[in-house]
């Protein structure tokens, strides 16, 4: 993106290379070039693919960068063309550019396009004081909701949404499976009983914070991922990025069922037999999301209501809340406050 000279500067938690830990820098303040904004961060929230990325799981192709892709803040100055005014408070999603002009693009599937751009992998993110986006990637946001309380919606929220719609409608008495109860999962059990879905909640072994708050949230059932469930499941989504939770999904399906892997990253799925696919049993995967998704997805939030569950960690700190989402001590989601500390 074409910067002009900035004035002032910011700080920002800056990714290297795989395996080496995040570093806090100062960099100029960037000036938004015509359709883009300035944005004052406010919050943004911590993903597992940022864990990905981190790790070399998912490349980032020119480094150094600042992850980060649930971006809520203020938008402090846009460039010519950008349909958003200064003062707006709006959301930045992963999907951050799209061409437009491929097949995918054309047919409403943009999340598919082979020359997008994502926030916090290809476009600097928000794990900073400011940042620059997109104007059409941009989503106005409520101002009377607390920013930390809101940027889950922006990957989590959208990503677990656009998971649910993929298991179809559910029929009477549906049970929905949700394999990892993370941020993602802790959002759209919310979502899903709302609509109807009575939730089974699946969470590591010895978690009991997880469990504990999948119950809270109005799961009817919630155990040991190496548990069945008390009764077949209509579909499942899988959130945590353990291929071998795919047999173990398909096997607690009811015949016609489907099972929807929701991350960008997982470890390779075991060989299993045929016949618990068998029954016109499906599996199918979810890449990334819509400027449809977020528009639904926003507008429903406030309606259920979802209310997010959220740990808040100083810019600084990015590292640790990290590593605290590494080890599963994060329940719910983990936000970063970059204007904490100034």
């Amino acid at each position: 993106m074409t910067q002009a000279p900035a004035a002032g500067t910011m700080r920002a938690m800056v990714f290297e290379a795989p395996g080496r830990p995040l570093r806090e820098v100062r960099r100029p303040i960037p000036v938004p070039a015509p359709g883009e904004v300035l944005v004052r961060v406010e919050t943004c929230g911590v993903c597992r693919t940022d864990l990905h990325l981190l790790d070399g799981e998912v490349s980032v192709p020119e480094p150094p960068r600042v992850l980060g892709h649930q971006i809520v803040g203020i938008v402090e100055r846009a460039g010519a063309g950008a349909p958003i005014a200064d003062g707006a408070r709006v959301g930045v999603p992963w999907l951050g550019w799209t061409c437009g002009e491929c097949a995918w693009c054309r047919e409403g599937r943009e999340n598919l396009c082979p020359r997008a751009r994502f926030t916090g992998r290809d476009i600097d993110g928000g794990m900073a004081e400011h940042t620059l986006a997109d104007a059409r990637y941009c989503f106005e946001l409520p101002r009377e909701r607390p920013a930390e309380q809101l940027a889950p919606l922006l990957c989590a929220g959208l990503i677990g949404y656009r998971a649910l719609r993929f298991c179809g409608p559910p029929v009477q008495d549906a049970r929905l499976g949700l394999y990892g109860f993370g941020a993602a999962a802790h959002i759209v059990a919310q979502v899903a009983r709302a609509q109807g879905w009575r939730v089974h909640a699946f969470v590591r072994p010895g978690d009991e914070r997880a469990r504990g708050l999948a119950l809270e949230l109005g799961a009817e059932w919630a155990g040991s991922s190496e548990q069945a469930p008390p009764a077949p499941l209509q579909a499942a989504i899988v959130f945590a990025p353990v291929g071998g939770l795919v047999p173990a999904a398909l096997h607690a399906l009811a015949p016609g069922g489907r099972v929807v892997c929701a991350g960008i990253h997982m470890s390779d799925i075991p060989s299993f037999p045929y016949e618990i696919l068998w029954g016109e049993r499906s599996i199918c995967s979810v890449a990334n999301l819509t400027r449809a998704d977020a528009l639904e997805m926003l507008d429903l939030a406030p309606r259920v209501p979802v209310r997010t569950h959220v740990s808040t960690y100083a810019l600084g700190d990015a590292g640790a809340a990290l590593g605290d989402l590494r080890s599963g001590r994060v329940t719910g989601a983990a936000v970063i406050l970059p204007q904490s500390e100034t």
